[in-house]
C-alpha cells in the first residue's frame, strides 16, 4: 500500500508535548486545526468553514526541534504521512486523523520567523553546533 502524502497549513492548537517511547526513539506531538474560508456572495462577506484537526507526530531529532521552536497558537505548514486511528471510546468509535510529520515551518504568509539550523539534540539556540544568521551561509 502506498503512503498518502499531504501538506495542511493551520494553527497550533496545544502546546507541543514531547515523549520518549521505551526503546528511546525521541517524539514531539501537538493538535493541528485547519478552517477553510470561503466568500458568501449572497451575505457578501467571509464564511468559516469546518474544522478539521490533526495529531501531528515529529520522530527522531527533528522532534527536539520542533518542540524547541513551535509553540500554541502559532501559524505552520506541516507535510507528512496522513494515516488514520480507529479507536472505541464509552461513546462509540473515534477516529484520529494523524500526520506523521516529514517537515513542520512555521507559515511566513502570517509572519516572521529567524532560523537557526538545529543539531537534533537537548540544546538550546544559540549553544554549540547551532548556526547563527550571521555564519549561516558559511554552514
Amino acid at each position: 500500500m502506498n503512503d498518502l502524502m499531504m501538506t495542511v497549513n493551520g494553527w497550533v492548537a496545544t502546546e507541543p508535548h514531547e515523549h520518549q517511547g521505551p526503546s528511546g526513539v525521541r517524539l514531539t506531538s501537538f493538535r493541528l486545526a485547519t478552517t477553510s474560508r470561503y466568500f458568501d456572495r449572497e451575505k457578501q462577506e467571509w464564511v468559516d468553514g469546518r474544522t478539521e484537526w490533526f495529531s501531528v507526530k515529529v520522530f527522531r531529532a527533528a522532534a527536539v526541534t520542533v518542540a524547541q521552536s513551535v509553540r500554541k497558537g502559532q501559524p505552520v505548514t506541516v507535510s507528512g504521512r496522513f494515516r488514520t486511528h480507529e479507536w472505541e471510546s464509552d461513546n462509540g468509535m473515534r477516529t484520529d486523523l494523524i500526520i506523521d510529520a516529514t517537515s513542520v515551518g512555521h507559515d511566513l504568509t502570517r509572519g516572521t520567523a529567524r532560523f537557526s539550523r538545529g543539531t537534533g539534540d537537548d540544546q538550546e539556540d544559540g549553544a554549540e553546533g547551532a548556526v547563527s544568521p550571521e555564519n549561516a551561509e558559511a554552514a
